[in-house]
């Protein structure tokens, strides 16, 4: 057994009914995260190009071997492939934690194609064949205008979802309406919703980024002691908020940047996903594990970060984003480029491997 089983994240799973999840799919770091009780696992496109990038070789004769055994599939259907494969890998190291729970925990994320964000049809299509996969997917859609329409049909058609590109209250309420109409609409038709486990996520380091940004975009001038508070504050408050409207759906935390966006989490009955090197690193470290969940962040630093950015104040209050901005707030725009990018750089990768270039050596 690994000397961190005692650390503190085993405690924060072990002592309180917050979980912890992987950060990403790779095997090793999967397998060292369940070691100390995390319960799941996520990808994305930025995070399939790393696990692609640790081995690449080994990817890319995954996809010529694809290739000779469906000849006919464009470099889009080999690199779905590879996602999907990744994916299922993950997912298997994550079924006893699946089947103990009864599905509410043991969940590996799936992300849908990141250049679809304004198709809910196409968006719901591709989730149902994820949910296909294994029993233990949960398919991530992002919180856009199409994508809260996507939560709400997939949920219906039975798929666990996880809303991603998402930084805000409102977001975050949008998707949990979202999911409590998919599933009334089961229970309308007496169809099965016990194994359901639907998470909401809240990037909050990536909210962090923007107001970061934007402090020098626009020359603003902040106290530097508030802006790592920026996303804990969203969180709590639309922790808060789930827990006086029920929803059924729980919130997650993600896009860690500091040791704030795991110890003030501490106690909620919430998932918070954690890249390899910050799992070692809170392993490592004596900070005191105990609840903070409804520990408020003081007034004047929300005070603050409302008084010097406008896009705070829309990421906090919870009618802060109406639907229809959902897809050109700031954050999200950065998001959605950054995983578009990624997910070129996948198709490249792949096109690469078919058609290796000739002036290198062999």
């Amino acid at each position: 057994m690994q000397t961190d089983t005692l650390g503190p994240l085993a405690r924060t799973v072990r002592e309180t009914p917050t979980d912890i999840w992987n950060d990403s799919c790779a095997i090793d770091e999967l397998e060292y995260a369940i070691g100390f009780g995390a319960v799941g696992a996520t990808a994305n496109p930025t995070i399939v190009m790393d696990v692609w990038k640790r081995d690449s070789a080994q990817w890319a004769s995954r996809v010529r071997a694809l290739a000779v055994e469906q000849p006919t599939w464009t470099e889009v259907e080999l690199a779905w492939a590879i996602v999907e494969e990744m994916s299922a890998r993950g997912a298997a190291l994550l079924v006893p934690a699946f089947e103990a729970s009864g599905g509410r925990a043991g969940r590996l994320s799936v992300q849908t194609d990141p250049t679809l964000f304004r198709s809910t049809d196409l968006m719901v299509e591709q989730g149902l064949r994820f949910d296909r996969l294994a029993p233990n997917v949960i398919v991530k859609f992002p919180a856009t205008a199409a994508g809260i329409s996507a939560m709400e049909e997939a949920t219906y058609r039975g798929v666990s979802i996880n809303a991603t590109v998402s930084f805000s209250v409102a977001q975050a309420l949008a998707a949990a309406d979202a999911v409590e109409r998919g599933i009334r609409r089961r229970q309308a038709e007496d169809l099965p919703i016990d194994a359901m486990g639907p998470v909401i996520t809240i990037m909050m380091g990536r909210l962090e980024d923007w107001l970061r940004v934007l402090t020098e975009r626009d020359a603003v001038t902040v106290d530097p002691t508030a802006l790592p508070w920026s996303g804990v504050a969203v969180f709590k408050r639309a922790y808060a908020l789930f827990r006086e409207r029920g929803y059924r759906a729980r919130l997650l935390g993600a896009a860690i940047r500091h040791h704030l966006h795991w110890s003030e989490l501490i106690g909620g009955d919430v998932v918070i996903t954690l890249p390899a090197a910050w799992q070692r690193r809170f392993n490592a470290s004596v900070i005191e594990v105990r609840p903070r969940i409804d520990d408020p962040v003081d007034p004047p630093v929300v005070d603050e970060l409302a008084r010097a950015f406008p896009d705070f104040v829309r990421a906090y209050e919870p009618d802060g984003l109406a639907i229809d901005e959902l897809d050109t707030f700031g954050p999200s725009v950065r998001t959605l480029r950054a995983f578009i990018g990624s997910y070129h750089e996948l198709l490249h990768r792949v096109s690469d491997a078919l058609l290796p270039d000739p002036d290198l050596p062999a």
